[in-house]
């Protein structure tokens, strides 16, 4: 078959594209979904790990919403994490190393079976817009025609690889590249050029693992999947292990600068910040020669592992010389060398909230096509671009999640409203709200936006059922306690709870400074011979732990939202002439839909906020 006609078309089987195409598919329309022969679908060219500081925030989002990554991590995981967690729940995360070959396995089983969906293998040569919607022409001759597009294509768009001096056209390793963003459609608004990396592979029967330092699987940390038992485990878990970079490592690093892409002037892309390659690292900072390397296996039967830590561009010679330094690397083969990528992006700022374009109707975009880096924030955008492509179609509006209540929000809401001059990672830092955007809360923070899709399927029941456990189990928690009897007051001395002078509730106990309020809780229960879902007891716990703050800052959030959420028409914002010419100009660029994202526009300056916030505009 080679001529198809879809509602909704997604290119790009990545990370963003798997999510939109499950998304879109939950609703009454025909979805395609076309992805490159040869590249498997949701594969992880990168760490095959899903989840980290805000990123696992972001998964578990993505379960409260209906989302597919999270039962593919839970069913394809090979060690299980927790990050912060010494640092309290705010920023305690969730991070899991996946097997990726049982993970795009996973992703194909799932999709193919997908009422709906259909998936397509085909290398599109051309995407021409009309007013019907789109045809995309692909090198096998298929020609496909949608109403809706959704461009996910990663890293391959003009994707170019460097090793050394070695120069290699393609999206990733062994994969050629798509055109370029601007032959591929009528690209309006300003294309940007980013670069990321990855570090060789190697071959696990060449590691010296006794030289280096264990990390188990934490079998504490709790899936992502609603459907899973928290602590079930789909696959053998393995070992990961660290060691360290030295200053033998960093002098071969430094004695080879002008054979680094990244410096002499040959990659012109530009790269993440927050991931940096080991050159980076090497001159960064100068003073520090001892660097953490995670050595982490790709799967059950892949005999490859990610040194995580030391991505590279260096020529292979040179990548063979510093690895010798490194413990337990000393005699280690490459499976496949080390390589920068550059390739095409979008200017987010060109997009709407809802990620369509503002000047190509009915094209959407997600991914590391929008610059950002990582999976996770790959498959939030490809959820919201789903979404907003079928409200779009069935003229239901915006679908948008709060910033306040969401790291999804936070991450679209600052690509959209400010130009990104390197690719964009999601921390906990990043909400002015992490308190209350917690991991152990997400289903009672996204369950009115899930419940506002109008769906009825699994995780809708879930959600039912877990909004009135925590109902019942807050007043549970309020509205019992402890006499001050000695029989209470020797239980309290044998359990560490401290001094009962008189009597007090459970949540007071909870509260106690010296306390952890999820353990605490989860025994008091247990004592009890009451059961809750286990998401729910902590969700209670740590809400009402932090109870205070959380209303402090509610209150304050209450009276910034009245402003922040005020809708403004950019349009006479750009006419009027109390606004400073350029404060308009930006505002032109960005045409945002209310105060909020006017705030976060770069340049936009506090006498415009202050103007804009006591007129109707």
């Amino acid at each position: 078959m080679n001529n198809y006609n879809f509602d909704i078309l997604i290119v790009g089987g990545g990370h963003a594209g798997c999510e939109a195409a499950f998304a879109a598919s939950e609703f009454d329309l025909s979805v395609g979904l076309v992805s490159m022969p040869g590249v498997p679908l949701a594969s992880a060219p990168c760490n095959p790990a899903v989840g980290g500081v805000g990123k696992g925030q972001v998964v578990r989002e993505l379960d409260a919403l209906g989302g597919l990554m999270p039962r593919l991590t839970d069913f394809s995981g090979i060690q299980f994490r927790i990050l912060n967690e010494s640092k309290g729940p705010a920023v305690r995360s969730t991070r899991v190393q996946i097997d990726k070959d049982k993970y795009a396995e996973k992703a194909y089983e799932i999709l193919s079976k997908r009422d709906g969906l259909t998936l397509v293998g085909a290398t599109v040569l051309k995407i021409t817009k009309s007013a019907n919607g789109y045809t995309v022409n692909s090198k096998e001759g298929k020609v496909i025609t949608s109403k809706v597009l959704i461009l996910t294509a990663g890293t391959f768009l003009n994707g170019k690889l460097h090793t050394g001096s070695l120069q290699v056209e393609g999206g990733r390793v062994d994969c050629e590249k798509s055109v370029g963003l601007s032959e591929l459609i009528s690209a309006k608004g300003k294309i940007k050029r980013f670069k990321t990396g990855t570090p060789p592979r190697l071959l696990g029967k060449t590691i010296d693992f006794s030289k280096m330092e264990a990390q188990p699987s934490d079998a504490r940390a709790i899936c992502f999947h609603f459907g899973n038992k928290p602590d079930f485990r789909q696959q053998k878990q393995l070992d990961c292990y660290l060691t360290r970079t030295n200053s033998q490592t960093l002098s071969s690093i430094r004695d080879n600068k002008e054979r680094s892409p990244i410096f002499n002037g040959q990659i012109k892309g530009v790269g993440p910040r927050y991931c940096p390659s080991i050159e980076d690292k090497a001159f960064r900072y100068p003073d520090k020669d001892s660097h953490h390397v995670f050595v982490e296996p790709e799967g059950l039967d892949i005999d490859t592992f990610y040194p995580n830590g030391i991505s590279t561009s260096l020529p292979v010679e040179v990548q063979e010389e510093f690895l010798r330094t490194i413990p337990g690397l000393e005699g280690a083969e490459i499976a496949i060398p080390g390589y920068a990528v550059e390739y095409d992006v979008v200017n987010t700022v060109d997009l709407k909230i809802s990620l369509e374009h503002k000047e190509i109707e009915g094209l959407f975009t997600a991914g590391q096509l929008n610059g950002t880096s990582g999976y996770e924030e790959a498959a939030g955008q490809g959820f919201i671009a789903g979404i907003n492509a079928v409200y779009l179609l069935k003229g239901l509006g915006t679908f948008k999640l709060n910033r306040n209540h969401s790291y999804i929000g936070v991450m679209i809401e600052d690509l959209v409203t400010s130009e990104r001059d390197e690719p964009y990672r999601l921390f906990t830092a990043r909400s002015e709200s992490r308190l209350y955007n917690r991991e152990d809360n997400t289903y009672y923070r996204l369950a009115p936006y899930r419940k506002s899709l109008n769906l009825n399927n699994e995780i809708d029941n879930f959600l039912d059922n877990y909004l009135v456990q925590r109902e019942i189990l807050v007043d549970l928690v309020k509205n019992s306690g402890f006499r001050a009897t000695s029989t209470w007051k020797e239980y309290f001395q044998e359990k560490g709870y401290g001094k009962i002078q008189e009597n007090i509730s459970l949540e007071e106990l909870i509260k106690r400074s010296h306390l952890d309020p999820e353990k605490t809780l989860f025994e008091e229960l247990t004592r009890m011979g009451i059961a809750f879902i286990p998401q729910v007891v902590s969700d209670v716990a740590n809400s009402v732990k932090y109870e205070g703050y959380l209303e402090r800052a509610q209150n304050q959030q209450e009276k910034l939202s009245k402003l922040t959420e005020k809708k403004i028409n950019w349009k006479i914002l750009c006419e009027n002439s109390n606004i400073s010419y350029e404060c308009r100009q930006r505002i032109l660029k960005v045409q945002p839909e209310d105060f909020s994202q006017l705030s976060r526009i770069n340049g936009i300056r506090p006498a415009t906020l202050a103007y804009v916030a006591s007129n109707s505009l």
